[in-house]
């Protein structure tokens, strides 16, 4: 028994508190559990905050655990060699809280299944029969929330810290009415019938109390598997083999494409090899969409840039059934219909593994311009050199890219034109505009998608100068989740835990290494080929006043721009089925690949 109840101790090491004030005066009592209260009340409104201080107390905890064993009078060698590991354990957590608190949720996700062992050791040890069973439950359920914590470490770190920072709140009022009780002087004795009913009603509360901990269990393997169903899964095309050609725009694979077709048109998906933004050799993925009616000579190309689909590898459009339809590529059926091909690039690091370039223009733009040349290289289909560029949003900010750097990375292309629709143009203005609004959860994980990006794109970027302390782990996992999958709401929820005020950033998002890049990912004019654009007047993400700037500079630097502001639309309302913008659309792409019934110039009016 007693070698059982020392193991427990052993499990207890990081929760060394309660035993130093257990037999403090009731005076220091009431002092400390004042203390504790009103740091406990700021941890709770600062988890990132609390998150410093529980790792500083698990390690100094380990500390002074192991000193205690030491000094203790047992002379079993494991007992001190144990005490020496709890020290060596408290100061490498102190030291690399000092470099670095990413480590912390892997450790306190350990430390649930460490603590969950223990307790189930209790439970064969020693106690009541209610008492063991509560330990076993409460055992288990550290076990089952432990390993759900290495699936979810960014809710993980904020529930760490935020329930480190409840606990200390509970334990500075139990303090604080345990001093107050023996200033007061002890409580009468209760008769021998009394201390019978209170233990029943101690067994009916522990026997209710592990039954809520068996539906909380329950409760969160149903949420992990909701979550884990509803996530995109790459399959095994997207892995590029160990012999990828070493020129960009080679066609690596091809494949049929799984989810739905339009009803004139044939679909497949490709990988290719590409380069990224600094140059370095990539791969991506892409949809090629053809009609399905025969056609003697070559088919112009729409080079289509998809807008904002998260970050993570596996937000890739060409893994989602809606890829290839109206509801996703504009007026698709009505480019079907004209006798058009469709390439539908990716971008590398999403699909295909890599780093995505969220807003970096050079990566998306030879990205779409490979997916064509790769496309070139399918048997069956004859594309023509004649490409005309679409995007939408962060596509828009690709289209005109892939315009500016088409000549010099793909000369064997003419891009006749670009059609972009509500585009981000000036990434430095939209970030500005962004950042000066009211912080919220949403604005958290944009920040996220485009700092990740820039940090693994361009090494002089340091993720460390732009977030708070203990903030890396939560920011690298937004970006892993895509916004059309369940667990996106894990992310949300971690930027609610943190948004206040917006702690998960210190750093001047405009400033710096990442500021300069920002900068430099700017569209540029003026366009040699015409450029169609438009945007909704109620448009939520990129404001209207920025698209407005943009036709004024480009009309400025002699652009042939026609553009169009569609009434009462949002982001997304101008590329859907029925909006109004889709036949001007067709009809300006068709008179760039017929050299018929040219555009107006709208920089006249």
């Amino acid at each position: 028994m007693a070698d059982g109840v020392g193991s427990v101790r052993r499990w207890r090491r990081w929760s060394v508190l309660p035993r130093l004030v257990s037999d403090a005066p009731p005076r220091l009592l009431l002092v400390v559990g004042v203390a504790m209260v009103a740091l406990a009340m700021v941890l709770v409104a600062r988890p990132l905050t609390s998150l410093l201080v529980l790792g500083i107390y698990v390690g100094a905890s380990a500390i002074v655990s192991g000193l205690i064993e030491l000094r203790s009078p047992s002379k079993v060698w494991w007992s001190r060699a144990i005490a020496i590991v709890w020290i060596a354990f408290g100061i490498v957590v102190l030291v690399w809280l000092g470099r670095s608190l990413d480590f912390l949720p892997l450790a306190l996700s350990l430390l649930l299944i460490l603590g969950g062992l223990g307790s189930i050791g209790h439970a064969l040890f020693e106690g009541r029969v209610s008492e063991r069973v509560l330990s076993a439950t409460w055992g288990a359920a550290q076990l089952v929330f432990g390993i759900l914590a290495l699936t979810y470490l960014d809710v993980t770190v904020l529930l760490a810290a935020l329930v480190f920072g409840v606990w200390m709140l509970v334990f500075g009022v139990v303090l604080f009415v345990r001093g107050l009780q023996a200033i007061l002087g002890p409580p009468p004795q209760r008769s021998p019938r009394s201390e019978r009913r209170a233990r029943r009603w101690a067994d009916a509360g522990r026997f209710a109390l592990a039954v809520v901990l068996v539906g909380v269990m329950a409760a969160g393997w149903a949420v992990d598997d909701w979550l884990s169903r509803g996530a995109p899964v790459v399959d095994a095309f997207y892995d590029p083999p160990s012999d990828v050609p070493a020129d960009h725009g080679q066609l690596i694979r091809f494949d049929d494409y799984g989810g739905r077709h339009p009803s004139n048109g044939d679909v497949i998906r490709i990988l290719y090899t590409t380069r990224d933004a600094v140059g370095r050799p990539a791969v991506a993925s892409a949809l090629v969409i053809s009609p399905t009616d025969a056609h003697p000579g070559p088919r112009p190309v729409v080079s289509w840039n998809h807008g904002t689909t998260g970050v993570a590898r596996a937000c890739a459009p060409s893994l989602r059934n809606d890829a290839a339809t109206k509801w996703a590529i504009p007026a698709l059926e009505d480019a079907l219909d004209k006798g058009w091909i469709i390439v539908a690039s990716d971008y590398s690091g999403q699909g295909a593994p890599g780093v995505f370039p969220y807003l970096i223009g050079k990566g998306e733009a030879k990205s779409s311009l490979d997916a064509v040349l790769a496309a070139r290289r399918l048997k069956g289909l004859w594309l023509s050199r004649d490409v005309v560029a679409w995007g939408h949003s962060q596509g828009g900010h690709a289209a005109l890219w892939e315009t500016q750097l088409a000549p010099e990375y793909a000369p064997l292309l003419r891009v006749k034109g670009t059609a972009v629709l509500s585009p981000v143009t000036d990434p430095v203005a939209l970030a500005r505009r962004l950042i000066t609004g009211d912080a919220n959860a949403l604005l958290s994980v944009l920040i996220s998608w485009v700092l990740v990006p820039y940090a693994d794109t361009y090494p002089e970027v340091e993720l460390g100068d732009y977030i708070a302390p203990g903030a890396r782990a939560i920011v690298r996992e937004m970006t892993q989740r895509c916004p059309s999958e369940p667990g996106v709401i894990v992310s949300v929820v971690s930027a609610l835990g943190v948004s206040e005020d917006r702690p998960l950033y210190s750093g001047d998002l405009m400033a710096g290494a990442l500021g300069r890049r920002l900068a430099q990912n700017i569209v540029k004019g003026p366009f040699t080929e015409p450029v169609l654009m438009t945007w909704g007047t109620a448009d939520e993400v990129v404001p209207p006043a920025l698209q407005e700037a943009f036709v004024t500079t480009q009309c400025q630097e002699g652009t042939h721009l026609r553009w169009v502001a569609m009434q009462g639309y949002d982001h997304l309302g101008v590329l859907l089925p029925g909006s109004g913008f889709l036949p001007t659309l067709v009809r300006w792409t068709d008179a760039r690949f017929t050299g018929r019934g040219d555009p107006d110039d709208d920089c006249g009016r």
